[in-house]
């Protein structure tokens, strides 16, 4: 199988994370293809009818897209426990807030990398940070139990969404606040999957 993703998508490093945790790393080739959404990488469209990254191209069938879809895909795969059954609905609402997170630093990335300056709207900036922040004030308020709990693709999603904020908004405190989610992604961080998956 082959992997296309890009070297600092939040949503690729997720799937990347995975293929660690799940010892499926040396079995997938990880292609970084640099692509955007107003110049889409031929390889990446060939793959994805959306243009978007990560995609999946599995020998001899069709190719999965969407981190969301690729995660669950090779979970079955490996007979893997990211999805656990009893608490499966609260793992993947959990995993769709730590995407929402990712959705909302992407879009603020390129308002200002792809638009042209006179067109930039800093009230839609502004928009998605406060998504951002009350995403991070829920989960400082209601997920720290399952967060501290077994290794699942909700805490996944929410460690390399709060990684990639942190990459990508240094200026942007949102630790102080959250003391408790701090200390969880300060930890969880340091796991090998997260070591090895950093963006340069």
């Amino acid at each position: 199988m082959k992997l296309l993703t890009g070297s600092t998508s939040p949503f690729g490093r997720k799937v990347v994370v995975v293929l660690h945790e799940l010892g499926m790393i040396d079995s997938v080739e990880v292609a970084n293809i640099p692509t955007s959404p107003v110049k889409t990488d031929p390889a990446v469209a060939a793959a994805n009818p959306l243009g978007k990254v990560p995609a999946l191209i599995r020998d001899g069938g069709s190719a999965l897209y969407d981190s969301r879809v690729i995660c669950q895909y090779l979970d079955a795969q490996a007979g893997g426990t990211l999805y656990p059954k009893a608490r499966l609905w609260e793992t993947l609402t959990l995993e769709a807030t730590g995407d929402a997170i990712m959705d909302a630093g992407v879009s603020m990335i390129y308002e200002v990398r792809l638009r042209p300056e006179d067109k930039q709207w800093d009230g839609w900036i502004d928009a998605q940070w406060g998504k951002i922040t009350s995403a991070m004030d829920a989960l400082e308020a209601r997920w720290i139990s399952h967060l501290a709990g077994p290794l699942d693709i909700g805490q996944i999603a929410v460690g390399c969404a709060l990684s990639y904020i942190s990459f990508r908004q240094p200026d942007r405190e949102w630790r102080g606040t959250r003391p408790q989610l701090s200390a969880w992604h300060a930890t969880f961080d340091q796991c090998e999957s997260m070591k090895k998956t950093r963006p340069e």
